[in-house]
């Protein structure tokens, strides 16, 4: 095997190992009903188990998570939003927005800074100490724009907490990891919820199976982690 002149055959850098989250108040952005328990749901449990106020922000409607037509067209969105809820209920997590947007659309500069906007009404409103949102490379485009619209709502308002971006569709090489061990059936419960889309995808298998992967390198295999990266925020 040839290596190439630029090799270095160093480890990358571990990612930090936590038992529980940063404290602090917590503002989690979410793209679609049930990206709220996919992503951070052990976080979110953990966080109320500490005493932290948490409060969800939802950017989409999800009526484009039906493409078969399995459910009635009429009050599918308001189904969403009534997952939603009952998965954060799980989670221990009662405040809950739902900004509204259509998903699966194609999103224009106006689009970007009105979520951008959004993004920074809530940020003021809540004044958040730690801020979720899904990572930048994530390859659903919803998950993409929400987090450009954070990002840049983030650099804004010149926040000094902790971002903290979270894995869906696109798993990443961790900044850190956090032990969700014990509010596991918590999450379990919580993915549940989401009849509509368990419809499509055995959540409960394919997300715990990743937070149980997460244990392999940072757990010793046991147990379930949720992994994130960190997010740096710049001026915009």
């Amino acid at each position: 095997m040839r290596l190439p002149a630029d090799y270095d055959p160093s480890p990358p850098r571990d990612a930090e190992r936590w038992t529980a989250p940063p404290a602090g108040r917590v503002l989690c952005f979410v793209p679609h009903p049930d990206d709220e328990t996919i992503g951070p749901g052990g976080a979110l449990a953990l966080h109320v188990a500490q005493g932290d106020q948490v409060r969800v922000a939802i950017a989409t409607d999800g009526t484009a998570g039906d493409p078969d037509g399995h459910f009635p067209a009429e009050g599918y969105a308001a189904r969403r939003r009534g997952e939603a809820r009952a998965a954060l209920q799980e989670l221990g997590v009662e405040d809950v927005t739902f900004w509204g947007y259509p998903d699966n659309q194609v999103v224009q500069p106006a689009d970007l800074e009105g979520v951008t906007l959004r993004a920074v009404q809530e940020l003021e409103a809540s004044r958040p100490e730690v801020v979720y949102l899904p990572w930048p490379g994530e390859r659903n485009g919803d998950h993409r724009a929400l987090a450009a619209g954070v990002c840049a709502a983030l650099g804004r308002i010149g926040f000094a907490g902790t971002a903290l971006g979270y894995e869906v569709w696109t798993p990443f090489d961790p900044d850190a990891v956090l032990d969700i061990t014990a509010v596991v059936e918590r999450k379990r419960a919580a993915l549940r919820r989401h009849v509509t889309q368990l419809r499509y995808v055995d959540y409960e298998h394919v997300i715990l199976g990743l937070n149980a992967y997460r244990s392999l390198l940072h757990g010793g295999g046991r147990g379930y982690h949720e992994g994130f990266v960190r997010i740096e925020v710049g001026p915009r």
